[in-house]
């Protein structure tokens, strides 16, 4: 790759690298939105991982108190069931999240993988048919 230098008499100087191939990927308007929007899975798992160490805490110190009251002992078990449903759904959500992201993407790049596919593959006609005029 070598590097261009331009200079223009107005703006500053220019240095550009070029490259050898450059991929583009075309998208829809849905699929844009979705990557604007982002995923709100770094939030679930988040509040997931909030809620099961809420969970252990409750339950490790149910395990280890040596005399706990009635309405305590009570409090501590919801606190425990709460906290690990809650994980368990926020777990369940973040999955689903992040493989609807992920199947997105892997959509936009399936489009640009078929298209190289058919250009080698009518680039390949083209070198064949040269040939065979040729020869």
């Amino acid at each position: 790759m070598a590097a261009e230098a331009t200079e223009n008499a107005v703006g500053p100087r220019i240095v550009r690298g070029r490259v050898d191939s450059l991929s583009l990927y075309e998208i829809t308007d849905y699929e844009l939105q979705q990557l604007e929007d982002g995923s709100i899975g770094g939030t679930y798992l988040n509040f997931a991982i909030f809620f099961v160490s809420m969970g252990l805490s409750f339950l490790a110190t149910l395990l280890t108190a040596a005399q706990l009251s009635d309405r305590a002992f009570t409090v501590f078990v919801v606190l425990v069931v709460i906290g690990f449903a809650a994980g368990a759904v926020l777990v369940v959500l973040w999955l689903k999240t992040r493989r609807s992201m992920s199947r997105v993407l892997k959509r936009i790049k399936d489009r640009c993988a078929l298209s190289e596919t058919a250009a080698s593959i009518v680039a390949e006609d083209v070198t064949e048919a040269s040939d065979e005029s040729a020869g």
